[in-house]
């Protein structure tokens, strides 16, 4: 750019004021770094699109989840009446990276600490695609979740710790969930059997895949929750909090909201996942369609 090219003397003094830029010299640094990729907005859109490419979830070839597995992590519609919770938070959520409105403006890649939510997508993106990190996946063995966000360079670790009064879930003051890039302890997690009372029986067995499992933070043991009535705003629209809080009811077993089901990819291709695999009808529509059959004939 041009240097001071003006000055001014008075009585007092002195001083050199600066002509402002040209605006060819505007326009080259423009080109410039339009040419090399570096605009704010084609960072930004960088960073939106891998966030929003469509993944390829790995095929579970016997039915249970094994390290290295890309999945998804669902958090299956409860059953819960319409009084107890808002009718918009019914629904199948994802857990899913949320970066913040400032990294998504003006950064191409994921920041660290970066947050985490549930959203209504069931399609496996970059946002909510997961892979199984560290060791094979047995109950009550440890293992990490990592998320890439697109990137082929880049992972992130889900984390939690415990609430302090500087680090705590936003909307519900629970214990917070987010993405680091350093794996420790933190990032360690178990997955639990559903059954409390067939707990013990099933430690050290693999985790089946899309089948409804708790997943149990090691350091705080406290599992992943959705609360679903505590919601917020991102950049790409209204999400749910997701938290570290074991919810227990009056038998002292966990609440649907800390059910997870581990997707994989259906084998078929009929689907993108295995969720979206139709069920194998009932014996009872079988019997029905087998009579039907022979009346018409």
């Amino acid at each position: 750019y041009p240097q001071c090219k003006i000055s001014v003397r008075s009585d007092s003094g002195s001083w050199n004021i600066c002509e402002p830029p040209a605006t060819e010299d505007l326009l080259k640094d423009f080109l410039y770094k339009r040419e090399k990729g570096e605009l704010l907005i084609q960072k930004s859109k960088r960073l939106k699109n891998n966030l929003l490419k469509q993944m390829q979830l790995s095929v579970s070839k016997d039915g249970f989840v094994h390290f290295g597995d890309t999945v998804m992590l669902l958090s299956p519609e409860n059953n819960k009446s319409p009084m107890e919770n808002y009718p918009a938070v019914c629904g199948n959520l994802t857990l899913s990276v949320n970066p913040d409105d400032l990294t998504v403006h003006t950064s191409e890649s994921l920041q660290v600490p970066c947050g985490v939510s549930a959203v209504k997508s069931v399609n496996p993106v970059g946002r909510n695609a997961f892979r199984i990190l560290r060791f094979g996946v047995l109950f009550g063995q440890n293992f990490g979740l990592g998320a890439t966000g697109g990137f082929t360079n880049q992972m992130l670790y889900l984390a939690s710790d415990h609430k302090s009064f500087m680090r705590f879930a936003k909307k519900s003051y629970l214990q917070q969930v987010f993405f680091t890039d350093e794996l420790s302890y933190l990032t360690c997690w178990q997955a639990t059997f559903l059954d409390p009372q067939l707990r013990l029986e099933y430690e050290g067995f693999p985790v089946p895949a899309n089948t409804k499992v708790l997943i149990t933070h090691c350091h705080t043991n406290r599992g992943l929750a959705v609360p679903r009535n505590f919601w917020i705003r991102s950049y790409f629209g209204k999400e749910y909090e997701v938290t570290c809080h074991t919810y227990l009811d009056s038998h002292k077993a966990e609440e649907d909201k800390n059910y997870w089901i581990i997707v994989t990819a259906n084998p078929s291709g009929d689907g993108v996942t295995m969720f979206d695999r139709p069920k194998p009808p009932s014996e009872e529509t079988r019997e029905r369609e087998k009579n039907e059959l022979y009346a018409g004939t």
